[in-house]
């Protein structure tokens, strides 16, 4: 569903800014924190929700736990929990 709403680009600090606010916040569901990607052309630009990427990590969780002993897993590191953090 698209929606043509006007707004105002208005002074922000040593920059510009446009405020993501009603429609342009919530028809798209955009939160604090929202990643987006931004699209510039010559005479303006597009605002989307970045795309989630699969992030490689260096090492798989059979790598990880190669060789894992109880005696080389510094269990005796672990804290111990408190009376009230555990449910009875």
């Amino acid at each position: 569903m698209a929606q043509i709403v006007q707004a105002k680009i208005q002074r922000w600090g040593n920059g510009l800014g446009l405020r993501v606010a009603g429609l342009i916040r919530d028809i798209p569901h955009f939160t604090p924190d929202s990643v987006v990607e931004v699209e510039v052309f010559e005479d303006g630009f597009t605002v989307r929700k970045a795309k989630q990427s699969h992030r490689q990590l260096p090492f798989s969780e059979a790598e990880l736990l190669t060789g894992l002993t109880s005696d080389t897993a510094q269990a005796g590191l672990l804290a111990h929990p408190t009376a009230a953090e555990i449910d009875n």
